[in-house]
This record gives C-alpha cells, structure tokens and sequence, in this order.
C-alpha cells in the first residue's frame, strides 16, 4: 500500500516538474520571442530614424542653395549692377557711394559663404542657424525679425537640433509666403529639464477649421516633432497671428 502511494506521489511529482519544466520553456521562448520583436522595433526605429535626419539634412541644404540662389540673382547681383553704374559715373564726390556698395555686397557674400558650408548643415548650432536665418530676413527685409534666448543654454543632440531647425524653416517658409506678416519673433527658452522654442508671426492667421487645408507642412511639423520626442504645438486666429510652440525635454 505505501509503495503505491509512493510510486503515486513520485509520479505526480514527476508529472508537475514536467509541466513546470514545459511552462518554463514555453514562458523563456515568449519572452525572447517578445524580446526579439522589440528589438528588431528599436532597430527599424533609428533606421527611420537616421533616414529622416538624412532627409531633413537634404532638404535643409535645397532650402540653403534655393536661398543662396535667390539671393546671388536679386540681392547681390543688384547691387554689382549698381556698383557698375556708379563707377561708370563715378566723379569724387561721389567715390563714397561706390565703395559703400562694393563693401555692402561683400558683406553679402560673406553671409552667404557661412550657409554654403556643407558641415554647418550636419553639425548645426540651433541658436546659430537661427541666428542666420533671422538675420537674412533682416537683411533683406523679408520681414521685421528677432531671436531672444532666455535661460542657461544647455547643449542639444545635433541630430535633434537638425529637425527643429528644419522644423522652424518650414514655419518660417509659411510666414514668409502666406501669412503677410511684418513681425517674426523667435524664442529660446531653456529649464532645468526642458527646452521651449516659440516662434510667433502677426500675420492673417487661420482658424482651426481650416488647418485641414493648410497642406501637408503642419503634418510635417507634428511628425518630425513626435520623431525626436517632442511636442509641436499651433495656436492661430484669423488675422491676429500664428505661433508655434515646440517642448523638446532634456
């Protein structure tokens, strides 16, 4: 009788070991299986990733040679035709005038030559490249502009300050073009653990209704904004402005 029940207890025990065993295996082959998927997740992610940094990278340096393109034909080639004329006219009292063009359009090119650096694109300084581009806008008077920098600036990933570059010469392209403002204001603001860039026009606006038909450039925004980990935000009214808001954590 005791062998029986020994010989029932051994083979029940045995019976729950196997199943243990099997639960064991079954569990360690899901998990690595999950663990295999996610991954192969975090892989496709920084290739999509890498891809869309090589994207905007293209993009910002198309936006670049359009700007350097532009501006060499209207802006710099006006003013070597000026200087031509006055110096075919040129007398002594008016030499002045001559070399305040001359050096005004080597200004020019001077500005030009820091956007045409191919390492500046992939090793953008976000406050710099912001910098050039509210200046350009000055300089040519595409409209009223200035940046403001509020906190202890903190050093950004520059894969990241590529995107939010990007980011704002899209927005930038729309003030510019479409919204018929006279004033571009651009803020940098760092925290202790996030970093808030705004950057607001005063132009006609649009209402919520209509941002459906604005294009594909304010989806463009959210997306690559979702891409680095941050928030893209729009506010607009009819004719009382459009900002962007943009909170990138530390």
């Amino acid at each position: 009788m005791e062998s029986e029940e020994s010989q029932i207890i051994l083979f029940t025990t045995t019976i729950v070991i196997i199943l243990f065993v099997v639960l064991i295996v079954l569990l360690f082959s899901f998990f690595q299986k999950r663990k295999n998927i996610l991954l192969q997740e975090q892989i496709n992610n920084q290739k999509r990733f890498e891809r869309e940094i090589a994207e905007t990278q293209i993009e910002i340096r198309e936006e670049t040679l359009r700007n350097i393109s532009w501006e060499l034909h209207d802006n710099i080639g006006q003013l070597l035709t000026l200087a031509k004329i006055q110096l075919q006219n040129a007398t002594p009292e008016n030499i002045d005038e001559v070399s305040q063009t001359i050096s005004k359009g080597l200004n020019e090119v001077r500005a030009l030559s820091k956007l045409i650096n191919p390492e500046a694109i992939k090793n953008i300084d976000l406050k710099e490249a912001i910098q050039l581009e509210i200046d350009r806008f000055n300089r040519l008077n595409f409209i009223d502009s200035s940046l403001i920098i509020e906190g202890e600036e903190q050093e950004i990933d520059k894969k990241v300050s590529i995107v939010i570059f990007r980011i704002l010469q899209e927005f930038f392209s729309n003030t510019i073009k479409h919204s018929k403002a006279s004033k571009l204001n651009v803020l940098l603001k760092y925290t202790e653990n996030e970093m808030i860039v705004s950057a607001q026009d005063n132009g006609i606006g649009f209402l919520a209704s209509e941002k459906s038909g604005k294009g594909i450039g304010l989806t463009n925004i959210s997306n690559r904004a979702k891409l680095i980990g941050a928030e893209a935000i729009f506010s607009s009214e009819k004719n009382k402005g459009t900002t962007l808001l943009i909170h990138y954590k530390l």
